[in-house]
């Protein structure tokens, strides 16, 4: 069942059971206040009936001294007969409770003259032939005799209003349940309104439209859900996107490692087969030796770089406190007596936290991708400076230079910008790729500045601890 279905039903049997209970008690309560005061009236009656009785009883000539039987039943005739008594029944009874007159239609029940006593009234509510009566009865003190008189007042004219509410009631119910059915349909249609926008776009994201936003239509809890949801979907159409572009980077690099190993693999195999096959002079041999040789050890390095690349991915760093005077000696004792480029060391002396040997691998291959892309002859600067937050290393070469473009895929693995410069110098497009990894073992990134045909310049921070860098004078 929809859930403006429930909302319209429980409206409606909620209505329904207020209404119900409401009429009952609003037409019991005005059957009550109208059956109080048909009994007042009943009970008044009888008290004018026993006061008109003892009045005619004192002006009945008495030849014993006592009220005789036969004007018991000539009074009450004429009671009966009297304006005072249009409409209403009366019986008289003796001292023995036995009838001596009675009017015509009269119930013959004697049950409720066991209740009188003296200067009492009782009644009760009798049915009789489909009709209601209240029925009265008194004791009457008259020329030394005690009688009884009751009377008998119609009241189904009550019963019937009653009825008669409760039916019209019933039927406005009816009437309004129907209205407000109505008007709770529109309304539950409305309040969930939201919720079949929201679920139009789960079953459009479903279907693998992850764009698709829901429109917000109002500024409840129903329209923070809406925010929610679309935050979410953004969230998710994100995540999907970073995804498919791992994917991607993926089978790009898979490519790549194919194309890698099958190029040099290919002619390693056609000069050992040509080794293997045939004699050649021992230039031809030695040449044919070097490149099995050179194309190994190029296979080697990648491998080698490789492996480094998923021990990055999975190590956790062990960060000491490290001197930059130890990484920019090692970078000195390495490239100090370079004689193909000329390398410019400038840097403040600092300590940071990091991992000296990871470090050592980040500037290494910065500068030999400064070396590979720097004509000889030319200048390669390795700087390090104190920033607020950190420490800047910078590694500035002044060769061909990458472009905007390039910039933004030279750091994927096998990525290379020349790569028959990268080749001659046993490059595979991997030392970029690991030093992305180490610098993200170190809270740091790769910054990248780069004019072609001017040069380029890479940098990274590796920043301070909470205790800050101790400065070294």
């Amino acid at each position: 069942m929809k859930f403006s279905y429930k909302i319209l039903l429980c409206s409606i049997i909620l209505t329904a059971a207020v209404f119900g209970i409401g009429g009952y008690f609003f037409v019991n309560d005005v059957f009550k206040a109208s059956m109080e005061r048909e009994m007042r009236q009943a009970l008044d009656e009888n008290s004018i009936l026993r006061f008109a009785f003892e009045t005619a009883a004192l002006n009945v000539p008495s030849k014993y001294g006592i009220l005789q039987n036969a004007a018991v039943k000539e009074i009450g005739a004429s009671l009966e007969n009297s304006r005072q008594s249009t409409g209403r029944l009366l019986r008289l009874s003796d001292e023995k409770k036995e009838s001596l007159y009675a009017s015509e239609g009269f119930v013959e029940d004697i049950s409720l003259l066991s209740a009188v006593e003296a200067n009492t009234r009782v009644s009760q509510v009798i049915r009789f032939e489909d009709r209601y009566y209240i029925q009265t009865g008194a004791m009457v003190d008259s020329l030394d005799r005690y009688l009884y008189l009751e009377t008998m007042r119609d009241v189904t004219d009550v019963y019937t209003e009653r009825t008669r509410g409760f039916q019209v009631y019933r039927n406005l119910t009816l009437l309004l349940l129907a209205l407000s059915g109505v008007c709770m349909y529109f309304i539950a249609a409305w309040l969930t309104r939201p919720i079949q926008i929201l679920t139009q776009a789960a079953r459009k994201m479903a279907e693998g439209d992850y764009s698709c936003r829901a429109s917000q239509v109002s500024r409840d809890e129903m329209g923070q859900l809406t925010e929610d949801f679309n935050h979410m979907a953004c969230v998710l159409e994100q995540n999907i996107q970073n995804l498919k572009e791992e994917v991607r980077a993926r089978e790009d690099f898979i490519a790549a490692f194919s194309h890698e190993l099958k190029t040099p693999l290919t002619a390693v195999i056609g000069y050992a087969d040509m080794l293997r096959s045939r004699k050649l002079d021992d230039e031809k041999h030695f040449l044919s030796a070097n490149y099995i040789y050179t194309e190994g050890k190029r296979l080697e390095a990648m491998s080698l770089r490789l492996l480094d690349i998923i021990v990055a991915r999975r190590y956790r760093l062990d960060a000491q406190k490290t001197d930059v005077e130890v990484l920019f000696s090692y970078l000195k004792a390495i490239y100090g007596d370079n004689k193909e480029y000329h390398f410019l060391f400038q840097y403040e002396p600092c300590r940071i936290e990091a991992e000296a040997d990871l470090l050592k691998t980040v500037l290494l291959n910065l500068a030999d991708n400064a070396c590979k892309a720097s004509d000889p002859g030319t200048s390669v600067e390795i700087m390090g400076h104190k920033k607020e937050n950190g420490y800047l290393f910078a590694v500035r070469d002044h060769g061909s230079g990458i472009s905007k473009e390039e910039c933004q895929k030279i750091t994927e693995a096998f990525y290379m910008v020349d790569k028959s410069r990268s080749r001659s110098h046993n490059g595979a497009g991997l030392g970029l790729a690991l030093c992305v990894e180490i610098l993200r073992l170190h809270q740091s990134s790769l910054m990248i500045e780069s004019t072609p045909g001017e040069g380029s310049c890479f940098r990274f921070l590796i920043p301070f601890t909470q205790e800050g860098a101790e400065n070294e004078t």
